[in-house]
């Protein structure tokens, strides 16, 4: 369901070297579109993911540079939206999308147009809002703060390969992640996993039921609120971001003959029909693996055992 609003001031949070660096341009367009239109904006521009998220609560409230923002407009791609989202989430201040990533799947997802700044800039002025849930991620270190995530958090090879593609330069877009998969099969590959699940429902997922456990080797195990990652990599393809749930799509002790096989198809967004591949969807996971990393929205999440929880309605969105 959607609601009309009025969006006449922005806090605009840029990140330049989004997208391999085209961030810097897609920003420049779709704040001048803003103001063309009459918006007034406060750009933030922040050293740190910490300090970015301060100055966004700070605008929020009303304490920072410029006036009380209608909406929070995030100018780049999955990763900045997972930071902002400490300062957005449970807030109801609207946030917006003009996508400047790589891989772009929360804005996929919901509609936002991935390649026209200024068509993206219009969406927020025209100010339909929608309500989804998001996911939050809490990992078992004492001390260590929740984190939220919009789209998947991945573990195990994907959050390997993930990682690694993070860190490289070349090729450019979805291409750069079957080329990090291809570099990753050859190490370390399956690991033991132990899932515990809680408000299991069945929904023609085959979900064994409330309360219920799952120990298998496994080459990765991924949990979506949305259904892509990775530049539209269909990994929960049944995935909805206002059920109140969460998808699970566990990926078994495939050889990597038969991974191999999947992953072009996985690149390309086809849902997977394999014996190995199993899904699963309940209000809250524990995932437990030896040694398994984890990203949330891409971005670096630590290791296992962590528990995510669906938290309905947490996060209010701009959309056509």
């Amino acid at each position: 369901m959607t609601e009309n609003s009025t969006v006449r001031t922005i806090a605009v949070v840029t990140n330049p070297q989004s997208g391999l660096g085209k961030g810097g341009a897609v920003a420049s367009a779709a704040i001048a579109r803003f103001r063309a239109r009459g918006a007034e904006v406060t750009e933030v521009s922040a050293p740190s993911a910490a300090e970015s998220v301060r100055r966004v609560r700070d605008e929020i409230g009303g304490v920072g540079q410029g006036p009380k923002p209608d909406a929070v407009v995030c100018i780049g791609g999955d990763g900045l939206i997972n930071v902002i989202l400490a300062a957005v989430a449970e807030t109801g201040v609207p946030l917006g999308m003009i996508p400047a990533g790589t891989g772009n799947d929360l804005a996929r997802e919901l509609g936002v147009p991935t390649e026209d700044p200024i068509a993206a800039a219009d969406l927020v002025l025209n100010g339909r809002t929608r309500t989804i849930d998001l996911g939050r991620l809490e990992p078992a270190a004492s001390g260590a703060a929740p984190i939220w995530f919009a789209t998947v958090t991945g573990t195990g090879f994907d959050a390997r390969v993930t990682l690694r593609a993070n860190d490289m330069r070349w090729p450019k877009g979805r291409l750069r992640y079957t080329v990090a998969a291809l570099v990753e099969i050859s190490g370390r590959y399956t690991v033991p996993y132990r899932v515990e699940l809680t408000g299991a429902v069945t929904a023609g997922l085959g979900n064994p039921g409330e309360g219920s456990m799952l120990e298998t080797e496994a080459v990765l195990v991924a949990v979506g609120n949305t259904r892509t990652y990775g530049g539209g990599m269909l990994i929960c393809p049944d995935a909805v971001p206002d059920d109140g749930l969460l998808d699970l799509t566990v990926v078994g002790a495939l050889s990597r003959v038969e991974m191999l096989r999947l992953l072009p198809s996985l690149s390309a967004g086809k849902r997977q029909d394999h014996p190995q591949v199993k899904q699963f969807r309940a209000a809250a996971i524990t995932l437990t693996a030896p040694g398994a990393p984890a990203t949330a929205d891409g971005e670096p999440a630590g290791t296992l055992p962590i528990t995510m929880r669906a938290v309905p309605r947490a996060l209010t969105v701009l959309v056509l």
